[in-house]
């Protein structure tokens, strides 16, 4: 039997999905192996490669067993999904590129000119609270057209900004207060799970789906931070230029190029994710792994200056926001690593650095959550403080979970593959909390 090393690979590969995604013993295992590795051997001795042995072995494996057919429908993205699957679960076919930016660049203008509108009509606070709902609507929409969405689950995406629009216009926020500022903060997370949605094409049960929905949402923040750099030095160079001619073109930019500029980017920027999804290597995943020993160091250093401090309960309240900040931005890289990976790999040196940098972020949120008891108990419950304690719990429960799963992987306990499955699964708490601002803190805090 051909054993060179991509076979062996490929067999370890099968082996590691059967022996984490059900309760085998190592002897059904090693049978089922057996029979794996004669339909190899038989299908080599008439003249296939080992390769392609492998792939017809799997297939006929399939048929007879549902743990092979279910590894091959797992990762589907691999070359024996021509072998295993039918073609009824296939995926549609995308529309032509042009037809497509055709599309981006009409819902970017309409994005645009809603923007413009809520600028013309809107005071600050209502513009505020209402600014992706002249966005996200668009960016949903788009996707409900990419994903070939049928005319009912198109519909049911429309429900959910309805209700957003009617609790932020018709709810009667006091003026200037507190949870009025929280439900424009939390508004557009809540949405974001409403274009996640519409990007799985309203199949969010599948797991594999919300992963690339999880992996699109880091390449797309990457992209319009890109986008954003991009245009404002452009802007900058053109105001710079037609100031030196003594023509003043800042009315233009405040009240045309940035309300257009920084809509149609956020459309754009999602049709660049999904136009090089098929490019073997792009920037993102290099941005991880140059600001995870980053981040990794900046929290160290942070813990070392609260070690030196020797107290928490002093901690101020903008250092707190901050930390809170740098706490989201960890678990987003940690979210697109995961999302970026193959689950089959085995661990390596930036696995164990994550570990480092998910540690570090879980003991910066302990302290932060002690720094927050504190305040708490001298000063009472505010709206702010309610909305600080609730995410930093979530943080927590995150990176607790994520220690002990990353923990696993490492020390090679099928660890990841839990890891996997446990982001997709509680990603939903995040959208759930920022609801619960949007829709209970306010009638909870309305006389802030």
């Amino acid at each position: 039997m051909n054993t060179d090393a991509e076979l062996e690979s490929q067999i370890d590969q099968w082996r590691g999905y059967v022996r984490c995604h059900r309760v085998i013993s190592s002897v059904d295992i090693d049978e089922m192996e057996g029979h794996l590795r004669d339909q190899v051997s038989d299908l080599s001795a008439v003249g296939l490669t080992a390769a392609e042995a492998f792939l017809v072995a799997v297939k006929r494996m399939g048929n007879l067993d549902a743990i092979s057919r279910e590894f091959a429908v797992e990762h589907s993205d691999r070359l024996w999904k021509q072998l295993m699957l039918m073609p009824a679960t296939s995926e549609p076919e995308t529309a032509p590129p042009k037809r497509e930016l055709s599309v981006v660049l009409a819902l970017a203008v309409s994005a645009g000119l809603a923007v413009k509108a809520g600028l013309e009509w809107l005071p600050e606070l209502a513009l505020a609270r209402n600014i992706s709902l002249f966005v996200l609507p668009f960016l949903t929409g788009y996707f409900a057209w990419k994903r070939k969405m049928t005319v009912r689950g198109a519909a049911a995406l429309v429900a959910p900004f309805a209700v957003a629009a009617l609790l932020l216009n018709l709810f009667p926020f006091v003026d200037n207060g507190s949870t009025e500022v929280i439900a424009a903060i939390h508004a557009p997370i809540a949405l974001w799970f409403v274009v996640g949605l519409a990007y799985v094409g309203g199949d969010w049960r599948s797991h594999r789906r919300r992963m690339d929905f999880v992996r699109f949402t880091g390449e797309w923040v990457v992209y319009m931070t890109l986008l954003a750099l991009g245009g404002g030095v452009l802007i900058g160079l053109t105001v710079g230029a037609f100031a030196s001619l003594d023509l003043d073109v800042e009315w233009v930019v405040e009240q045309w190029i940035l309300p257009f500029g920084a809509a149609g980017a956020l459309l754009v920027a999602a049709w660049l994710v999904e136009a090089k999804q098929n490019v073997i290597e792009n920037i993102a995943p290099v941005l991880t792994r140059v600001f995870t020993p980053l981040t990794t160091l900046m929290l160290l250093a942070l813990l070392a200056a609260f070690a030196a401090a020797r107290s928490v309960v002093g901690v101020d309240r903008d250092l707190l926001i901050l930390m809170d900040l740098i706490l989201v931005i960890v678990l987003g890289l940690l979210l697109y690593a995961i999302s970026a990976r193959d689950p089959l790999a085995p661990p390596d040196l930036f696995d164990k650095l994550q570990l480092v940098l998910v540690v570090s972020a879980l003991a910066v949120d302990v302290l932060m959550l002690t720094a927050m008891a504190s305040r708490i108990a001298e000063f009472g419950f505010t709206p702010n403080k309610v909305t600080a304690l609730g995410l930093n719990l979530v943080l927590l429960v995150n990176l607790v979970w994520s220690v002990r799963l990353g923990l696993s992987f490492v020390r090679g306990r099928c660890g990841f593959g839990a890891v996997e499955r446990w982001q997709t699964s509680y990603l939903p708490v995040y959208g759930g909390w920022a609801a619960l601002a949007v829709i209970a803190l306010p009638p909870a805090f309305n006389f802030v």
